[in-house]
């Protein structure tokens, strides 16, 4: 069966909201090192222009950061940051670029899903950035980041904290001391054990849950007390996992 033709450069473009005045670019920044001959200069890989787009992302998200929460702390910012900017969330924006089908990739790369692979779709999707700066500056590339980003910025998938940190800094809020943490019990072989760790707080009922290690089982009773007190709804547990 006959592969469906590729869709023109133009609609990926258009995806983006950029239309490349320099299109080599565009070709840089979707060409992988396996789809060039091993002699051949870096320089005409995605990798510079990934490097570049890294840290231009960086500060058009944390320009959108600061307008959008004005009263935010810097530990807020930092883990909105962290969470917008890591490779899963570049990846999914490659995706809904719909980059993967314009990649130039060696074949052995193709044949093992390069073309789905989250840090190639996401190293890709800083590079499309990093070429758009270098194309049109930063105001353009910053409203590429908008388009692409406000959405996400609104209503993260994740969790912004891990349940230990945000379990201590409610108890804090609150004038409650440091949650304590003990092991209940523990079974299993000795390479694979179950541990079933308790968190308690003055005032409210412990919580427990069980892991296959300590620090597993202490974030599962951290979260399993959050919900249990209506701190994190249930849509948030189902996104943690």
């Amino acid at each position: 069966m006959a592969r469906p033709p590729k869709p023109p450069i133009c609609d990926l473009e258009g995806a983006i909201g950029h239309n490349f005045a320099d299109p080599e670019l565009l070709r840089r920044a979707l060409t992988h090192v396996s789809a060039v001959p091993a002699d051949t200069a870096r320089s005409e890989t995605y990798q510079r222009l990934e490097f570049l787009g890294d840290r231009v992302l960086g500060l058009a998200v944390c320009d959108m950061l600061c307008t959008a929460f004005p009263d935010a702390a810097e530990g807020e910012l930092s883990r909105r940051l962290a969470d917008l900017v890591r490779k899963e969330s570049c990846a999914e924006v490659a995706i809904d670029w719909g980059v993967g089908v314009h990649l130039r990739l060696g074949e052995g790369e193709a044949q093992t899903g390069g073309r789905r692979k989250t840090a190639i779709l996401g190293d890709v999707c800083e590079a499309i950035i990093g070429a758009v700066y270098l194309d049109a500056g930063f105001e353009v590339a910053r409203d590429v980041v908008v388009r692409a980003w406000t959405a996400r910025m609104n209503a993260p998938k994740r969790p912004l904290r891990d349940a230990k940190t945000a379990l201590q800094e409610w108890a804090q809020a609150r004038g409650r001391p440091t949650p304590l943490y003990r092991e209940v019990s523990r079974s299993g072989p000795a390479h694979a054990p179950v541990f079933v760790i308790g968190v308690e707080i003055d005032g409210f009922e412990p919580a427990e849950a069980s892991g296959h290690s300590k620090r597993i089982a202490e974030q599962a009773a951290a979260e399993a007390f959050m919900i249990r007190e209506g701190v994190w709804a249930d849509r948030e547990k189902a996104q943690a996992k």
